[in-house]
Parts: structure tokens; sequence; C-alpha cells
């Protein structure tokens, strides 16, 4: 099975009332950005419910929050949870791909689709979820992260995203810029740019970005390295047949002109229209992005406009 250009199943609309998951695939959760990050999810009217092992650290390795297993089994109940209308991802970091073979999707792909919200490291889930439950994600900002938290712009796309994907459905800040010109049309997906060459040759892998709309950011990588990484896609043939692509934010990877050099470098002779800063990712203000959903890439306007609403 893969993730190809058919648009993917989209999960229904919160509404006030509905109880929501916090999960932590990934890194260890502070407690008090976890508490912070609850208390705006309850200022939206959601009744947030937080996994059993999301403030763990893994004893021997402080980077993960817990066991793979423990953090597997708490995305697991999440999902297959019948009262649960959303699962939100806490923070990013890394751990994601070492917990997502324990997954039973069996059990995931039996159970009703539901919103699913991260980025980041949360990029091997976003994958994941097209490939093995063909259901659309949402490439947006997490319970503990520190921009959910700091920036109100931020956290009003996420929620109007999740409460009135109507309102929602043209993306770009005022910034953006076309950076090849064209427009196109195709299914979105994308995420950290390095999680997506990480999954290269992984069970379940999508074959190509062929026909999609590709978003893709990332943070803390030079330009040599993204240079490395996108070479990677290249040589891989992963991106032959992308209908465009969308970018967004370059936190602590260099001066942008070093990395727009390198982008127009690697990306320029796909001959595909290409965007510019379109506002999502590791950024501030982040806006979120549905992955798996029709959408039309424009450079002269230099936005993301989706053909349908993220949710139903």
């Amino acid at each position: 099975m893969t993730g190809g250009p058919a648009p993917l199943t989209r999960p229904r609309r919160l509404v006030p009332g509905d109880r929501v998951a916090v999960v932590a695939p990934s890194g260890p959760i502070p407690e008090e950005r976890l508490l912070a990050g609850l208390d705006v999810l309850r200022g939206w009217g959601l009744d947030p419910v937080v996994g059993a092992h999301v403030l763990e650290r893994h004893p021997r390795f402080p980077y993960l929050a817990g066991g793979d297993a423990d953090r597997a089994h708490d995305l697991q109940a999440a999902w297959c949870d019948p009262s649960v209308a959303a699962v939100i991802c806490a923070r990013g970091g890394y751990g994601a791909q070492r917990m997502v073979d324990l997954l039973d999707w069996d059990a995931l792909r039996a159970a009703s689709p539901k919103a699913f919200v991260g980025y980041s490291d949360i990029t091997a889930l976003h994958e994941a979820f097209a490939t093995r439950l063909r259901v659309a994600t949402l490439h947006g900002q997490m319970a503990a992260a520190a921009v959910f938290l700091d920036d109100k712009d931020s956290q009003e796309h996420l929620r109007a995203t999740l409460f009135e994907p109507e309102s929602v459905q043209t993306l770009g800040l005022p910034g953006a810029r076309g950076l090849v010109p064209g427009r196109a049309r195709g299914i979105t997906l994308g995420g950290c740019v390095s999680l997506l060459a990480a999954d290269l040759g992984t069970p379940y892998a999508r074959a190509s970005a062929a026909g999609g709309l590709l978003m893709i950011e990332d943070t803390g990588e030079e330009p040599y390295r993204l240079d490395r990484i996108l070479t990677q896609l290249l040589r891989s043939g992963w991106l032959e047949g992308v209908a465009g692509v969308g970018l967004g934010s370059w936190e602590g990877c260099g001066p942008y002109e070093a990395v727009r050099d390198v982008l127009l470098d690697r990306l320029g002779p796909l001959g595909v229209p290409i965007v510019e800063e379109l506002g999502f990712g590791h950024g501030t203000p982040a806006l979120t992005v549905p992955f798996g959903v029709p959408a039309v890439l424009d450079a002269a306007s230099a936005t993301l406009t989706l053909e349908v609403p993220a949710l139903v």
C-alpha cells in the first residue's frame, strides 16, 4: 500500500466539549509546558486527557519520552478510544521512528479516523498514517511546543483548522513569494524534509511524491546538510513527478540566503512551481497545513489553496 495521489479520508471537525488526547511519541515533555498547553485546549472548550506515559523519560536515553513500547501504547490507546475526537502530539524531538512499527496497524485501521496533529519528528507518523491508514492529518502546532504556547496567531490558526476549517482554506503569509513560477494542483504531503529522507526504504514508506504538492521545512540543518537531504531524495527518484513544492521555515539552518540557494539549486530543476516562506514549520507564526487533501499551489499569488476543508 502506498500514499499515492488519491485524497485521503478526512476526519471530522471538532466541536466544544470534545475529548482530545495528548500523547508524546517522541521527545520528553517539561510538565509546566504540558500544563500550559492543556489550559489552552480547555480554553477552546475541549476536554484534554493525557496519555499514561507522557511525562516519562527513557531510563537510558534522555531524549526519549519513555520507552518505545510505552509511547506506542499511548498513541494506540488514544486513537482506538471511541470517546476521543482528536489526538494531539505534545512535542517533536526524536523517537517516532523507533515506535512507529510497534503500533498495531490493524487495530488502528479498525478505529474511526480522527484529527491527528503534530509536526517536526511527527513527520514519520504523518507518512505512516497516510500509507497505512489512508487518513488525512494536520501538520500543526503541538500542545507543549514553545510556538504554540507563545504565539497567539499560531494558536488561532490551529483552533480555526480544528473547529472552522472552511475559514482557513487559503494558506500563506504576507512575506510568501514565488521562487519558481507556475500553478499546480495535487494532494498535499510533506513535513520535516530530513524525516522524509530518513523514511526512504523503510516498511510501508511512500513510494514517491508523484502527483503531490510537497510541503517541506526543517530546523537545525545547515545548508550542506539540506543539500545532502535533498540530493538523497532526488537520487532515490522520490521527487520524480511531484506537482509543486511549498517551502516553510528553516529555523537554525543558517542565513536564509544560503538556504534559498540550496533549495533553488536542488529543487529548481524539477521544473515545477515553488513558493517560499509560506509560514509553516518551526518558525513563528506557524500555520497548520493539512496533509492528504487536494489543493492548488500558485506561485503568482504565493498561496496554497485547499480545494476542500481540512476536516469534514
